[in-house]
């Protein structure tokens, strides 16, 4: 009975510690992603409007 509650909180231990871990990542990447699209964008104005008109 011990030995089957002890694994049963092991788990529940685990899909938490896994659950903050994704949020962790997923956070981080999304927001490299948003930075890098940013500066894509950033790039793409200044060699259409503003390299082309010097």
């Amino acid at each position: 009975m011990e030995t089957s509650f002890a694994y049963y909180l092991f788990v529940l231990a685990a899909i938490v510690v896994g659950v903050v871990v994704v949020k962790k990542i997923a956070s981080c990447l999304i927001k490299t992603v948003v930075l890098i699209a940013i500066v894509a964008l950033m790039a793409y104005i200044y060699f259409n409007f503003f390299a082309a008109a010097s």
